[in-house]
């Protein structure tokens, strides 16, 4: 990996990474359930691609998520193959959000 005058990386990842998607909330029933949104496969390619540069362990990717008015950090864990966004308690009660709901969400990956 090498980086040009200005300080961007070449290769795969160069920068900031920026998604805008629909999903549906689901709830996961574990020791510690939490709501989740699954990131559709076309943008988990622009994700796996940054995850080498962003990533802190364990394939987590560190973001800035926004649902309507609501924006907030948080990071995307690996799930099959895919990501999932965590929607956090503060999120879902601000938009009046509840399982089965479909959201439009942005993310943006830090570079």
């Amino acid at each position: 990996m090498m980086s040009e005058p200005d300080g961007k990386l070449q290769g795969p990842y160069s920068g900031r990474v920026q998604l805008e998607f629909s999903g549906e909330i689901w709830f996961w029933r574990g020791p510690a359930p939490w709501y989740f949104v699954t990131v559709p496969e076309p943008e988990c390619l622009d994700l796996q691609a940054s995850s080498a540069y962003v990533s802190y362990g364990w394939g987590m990717i560190p973001v800035t998520a926004q649902i309507g008015g609501t924006e907030w950090t948080t990071s995307l864990f690996p799930k099959d193959g895919q990501y999932v966004v965590p929607l956090k308690t503060a999120v879902r009660s601000a938009e009046s959000l509840d399982e089965g709901d479909t959201v439009v969400i942005q993310l943006t990956v830090a570079d």
